[in-house]
């Protein structure tokens, strides 16, 4: 592609001349020869003039989560995404607002766009849509229009960390995680449990006395892990469906008297940040929270400016922390 500069040179001026010619800057003295010396040169090397930049404005995006920030101190996942995207937003300088679901028409019709984090409801689902703004959904694969969705591949994610347990030598793989309410018609599963069920099955190695479903709280890690014992249940790992389940479980091991991961081994999802940091550190599933938040803004802000009207699904890969929480049978 040429340049200015190779005009300059093959119409003997400078680069500042060749730059004022071709943008037609009145105040410019130089023989009528030179002017044309320099768009003959131009058209000859086929240059073209570079596109204008436009002038964004800032946008004004609202972020609505479908967790509590009680929730949210419960299960870090989503504060970590939210985070992520209120610095992305501070960095694209928008205007940022906390929106839900019974705020008037007239807030919701001055946003530009909207972030949804969180699990949501088919009536959730309908709320959204019917606010007729440019949506990014992030970990939920909602259907709506006007929206793209930011999720994590599960499915792999799962297999290879049931694939990491059984190399390990582990057959009795439990799960603990949460129920169907939080999901998105509040009739499906979550994915993990889904996937970790197909799976298992697909091996002749799953055992529902091995599974226990609450909600994804440490609390619960620790009641379903001490149920598992007390029933005479107890594998040899199991999968905690987040790292705060895991946290629970680790607590209910130490107050029952076993240690991890000589009596039983664990592994988590998510990588939240404390994760490294659990005695012993959590093998867990690593989820690019802070990517899938910043993206978000980037794909909002994206679709709002070029008006583009197809939707947009990205799925993110997982990465497997292995650490020392898991034995080797």
């Amino acid at each position: 592609m040429a340049t200015i500069k190779d005009i300059a040179e093959r119409a003997g001026v400078s680069p500042a001349t060749v730059s004022r010619v071709l943008n037609h800057d009145e105040t410019l003295n130089v023989q009528e020869s030179t002017r044309k010396r320099v768009m003959e040169a131009a058209e000859e090397l086929e240059y073209t003039m570079p596109s204008p930049r436009k002038k964004s404005k800032k946008l004004k995006i609202g972020i609505f989560g479908s967790y509590s920030p009680e929730e949210e101190l419960e299960d870090p996942y989503y504060l970590c995404i939210r985070l992520a995207i209120k610095k992305k937003l501070e960095e694209e300088q928008c205007h940022m607002m906390e929106i839900g679901l019974s705020d008037s028409a007239e807030k919701i019709a001055g946003l530009d766009g909207i972030i949804c984090t969180g699990t949501f409801t088919n009536e959730m689902l309908e709320r959204l849509s019917a606010w007729n703004r440019p949506i990014v959904m992030v970990d939920c694969n909602a259907d709506l229009e006007q929206c793209d969705t930011i999720t994590v591949d599960y499915k792999n994610a799962v297999r290879d960390l049931l694939d990491f347990l059984i190399e390990k030598g582990h057959r009795k793989i439990g799960f603990i995680g949460g129920g169907a309410e939080r999901w998105l018609d509040r009739r499906s599963e979550d994915p993990r449990y889904t996937e970790f069920c197909a799976y298992l099955k697909e091996k002749n190695l799953f055992c529902e006395r091995y599974v226990k479903l609450g909600q994804h709280e440490a609390r619960y890690g620790r009641l379903l892990f001490t149920e598992l014992y007390r029933e005479g249940n107890l594998p040899t790992a199991i999968f905690a469906a987040n790292d705060s389940i895991a946290a629970g479980i680790y607590r209910a091991a130490y107050e029952i008297g076993l240690k991890i991961p000589e009596d039983i081994s664990v592994i988590g999802f998510n990588d939240i940040p404390g994760a490294k940091y659990m005695v012993p550190p959590l093998t867990t599933v690593r989820l690019y929270m802070e990517f899938m938040g910043e993206y978000a803004v980037s794909l909002l802000s994206q679709r709002i400016q070029e008006s583009r009207e197809i939707n947009i699904k990205i799925m993110v890969p997982t990465k497997l922390r292995v650490r020392n929480s898991v034995r080797e049978l």
